[in-house]
């Protein structure tokens, strides 16, 4: 699966369109908010020159039956049409010229060369050419195309606009704590370990740690998590949610540029950016479509001007064909998209980071999940503790399983210690600590030989299980041998999160299998299983048996994806089709994965899905729409239904255009994530 962080080589639209990029960061946003100034003071500049072109055209006068004439009052519409040209026409005529540099001709390519030749055929009649001249057809055509720019860029800013809103989650200033005075300071200057304030209902300007004092912190626009999280000394916090009713002092993790906000924002853009296989198909279209409007229109001039028709017509009918072929619905039906979508997701705690993956969520047959943390809380707490031998007791038990597993970070360990932090008890050091692979951990503690273990150990080293022993489905048991004698065991589960079966039913309803994969034994697998509906389950997975399941899954056809939350669950995450890694935020690094989902939440990953699912109908419909258009209007502008009195104007062809560009863009901007 390859990552697009390096910058993707631009093309057609890119290039053209500084407008079709969503605006980056604030700099981005003023450039983009100068050029829709820009294209809205020429719109109205040629508004106020066209009402005289129409007025001193001998057609309109024919139509409205006035006659307006004076002497050299052919040189005065000339005068105002080449204004109109030279300035309203000035961002095509600039466009085009780009388009040639790059050898790449598109949307300007065709509107410079139609309102160019429009132009240069009127002058010649006013300069002696026997002909009608087109001066206020030229005025309308360039009047209407700025229109339909100014719009079209209005709704593209809408669709960036939840980026912005990203950007302004971070405040701009923060109170620093400076022995006992706090001064207010930029975000920006921040650096690890700064202590800073902050004040109920404020929001959190970096990411950190909290010093002193406690608060509900609002995290929602960051994970999409609406409850608000209780927070208390030694909890992480991210930059961006708001504090609820507690002040909290908080020591900075790392300066602004590398908070888990910042990373979100540049994830978005990258993934703004970065192109699928679907806009790389549409772009393909776009550039198809502009060479056959230039074709089309030539074929059309030379059709009616061989026909007999006079030059006026048919330069009036390519000019025509050459406008309304513009391909520029199709160029923007897969980038209006992108945007919204990106930054609608990131909005619900969906981080996409490879788009086509994304594109892709709606071909998943099969979704594989890891149990722990995903489908699962993750925290294993402490359900029994039984002694075996005399003279141990359960505590003396909990303190020398706690030994052995006080530095690891594995569920089971972090459950033994919190029950023995609940007890307050004391942990000893062990001493020639060894790893036994996939089994257990093995040391020296207060001179005694001490093993924790899975009963498969038990098992394979024929040590007899204890009578009283009844494994149950949903526990977790492991086993404290001592001087190789079992001295007890501690059974631990695992609650199913509630949102679990909630979210496989959501999946079955759109027909995605699900499976439970986990390194977990068969018991807890069926179990689990069995309460949330899923169709089948592995066990006692190891994780790099992980992979080959995956293999096996698609071999039989299916396209796979899969949540994952460890980084033993990374290379099964890359073999995947659709890589998706659930976790906080803090793993956003979950570098193998196409698609992160911020909060563990397993209704998210069905959001997903369905949001995939509709992001690409919102494409479709937006290709179909600008090919079906195009297909329709460009025999109409040729003049095939001359002969039934139908034929349309160049203002036509470009409103017609124009309609179907905003057409495209309000359907973008009705994205919605379901909930």
């Amino acid at each position: 699966m390859e990552h697009h962080h390096h910058p993707q080589p631009q093309t057609q639209q890119q290039q053209v369109h500084d407008h079709t990029n969503p605006p980056m960061g604030h700099a981005g946003h003023d450039h983009h908010a100068m050029m829709i100034d820009d294209f809205r003071k020429r719109f109205f500049v040629v508004l106020i020159l066209t009402i005289p072109v129409m007025l001193l055209s001998e057609m309109i006068q024919h139509w409205l039956n006035i006659h307006i004439s004076f002497p050299g009052s052919d040189y005065v519409l000339f005068s105002l049409s080449s204004i109109v040209f030279f300035y309203g026409g000035w961002p095509f005529l600039k466009g085009w010229g780009n388009e040639m540099k790059a050898r790449n001709p598109g949307m300007m390519t065709l509107v410079g060369f139609a309102i160019t030749v429009a132009y240069v055929y009127s002058v010649v009649t006013v300069f002696g050419l026997n002909g009608m001249d087109f001066f206020w057809e030229l005025a309308t055509l360039i009047l209407i195309m700025l229109l339909g720019h100014w719009i079209e860029m209005k709704s593209i800013a809408g669709a960036s606009k939840e980026l912005e809103l990203l950007v302004r989650l971070m405040p701009d200033d923060a109170h620093l704590v400076h022995g006992h005075h706090v001064m207010d300071v930029k975000t920006e200057t921040l650096k690890e370990n700064d202590v800073i304030l902050v004040k109920p209902g404020e929001k959190i300007a970096a990411d950190g740690v909290i010093v002193d004092g406690q608060s509900y912190l609002n995290e929602s626009l960051l994970t999409g998590e609406s409850k608000p999280v209780e927070k208390s000394k030694g909890d992480k916090v991210i930059a961006g949610s708001i504090n609820g009713n507690g002040a909290i002092k908080i020591s900075v993790l790392h300066g602004a540029k590398d908070s888990y906000l910042s990373q979100v924002i540049k994830l978005v853009q990258d993934a703004q950016q970065s192109r699928s296989r679907t806009q790389l198909l549409a772009d393909t279209a776009a550039r198809w479509l502009t060479l056959i409007a230039i074709a089309a229109g030539i074929a059309t001039f030379l059709a009616w001007y061989l026909s007999g028709k006079d030059l006026a017509f048919a330069i009036e009918r390519m000019v025509t064909v050459i406008v309304i072929c513009c391909p520029h619905a199709l160029g923007l039906a897969v980038p209006l998209v992108v945007a919204k979508s990106t930054a609608l997701s990131a909005k619900n705690g969906l981080l996409i980071k490879n788009r086509t993956a994304f594109e892709n969520s709606r071909k998943i047959t099969t979704l594989v999940f890891d149990k722990t943390g995903t489908l699962t809380y993750g925290k294993f707490e402490v359900t029994k503790i039984v002694a075996l031998q005399e003279g141990v007791s359960e505590n003396e038990l909990l303190r020398l399983a706690a030994a052995l597993e006080q530095n690891s970070e594995h569920p089971i360990a972090t459950g033994i210690i919190q029950k023995v932090k609940d007890l307050s008890l004391q942990v000893p050091a062990a001493q020639n600590f060894n790893a036994i692979t996939g089994k257990g951990v093995e040391a020296t503690v207060e001179g005694k030989q001490v093993k924790v273990v899975s009963p498969g150990f038990l098992k394979e080293n024929n040590i007899s299980l204890p009578g009283n022993f009844r494994p149950d489905a949903a526990e977790t048991t492991v086993f404290v041998i001592v001087d190789s004698t079992p001295a007890g065991y501690i059974s631990l589960a695992d609650k199913i999160r509630p949102e679990s079966a909630d979210a496989i039913r959501t999946l079955h309803t759109i027909g995605i299998k699900s499976i439970l994969l986990t390194g977990d034994n068969k018991q807890v697998a069926e179990s689990v299983s069995k309460q949330l509906g899923i169709d089948k389950y592995y066990a006692e997975v190891l994780p790099h048996q992980k992979l080959e399941k995956i293999k096996e899954i698609q071999g039989k056809g299916e396209f796979v994806a899969m949540t994952g939350d460890g980084v033993n669950d990374a290379p099964a995450l890359a073999q995947a089709d659709i890589g998706i890694a659930v976790g906080s935020g803090s793993d956003i690094a979950a570098e193998t994965a196409a698609i992160v989902l911020v909060n563990s939440n397993p209704r998210d990953i069905a959001n997903l899905v369905m949001f995939g699912k509709s992001t690409y109908k919102k494409m479709v419909q937006n290709l179909a729409w600008a090919t079906g258009y195009n297909v329709i209007a460009l025999p109409l502008a040729a003049g095939v239904l001359y002969g039934s009195g139908i034929l349309l104007s160049p203002a036509t062809g470009a409103v017609l255009m124009s309609v179907s560009t905003v057409v495209v863009a309000i359907n973008a901007s009705l994205l919605k994530v379901k909930q």
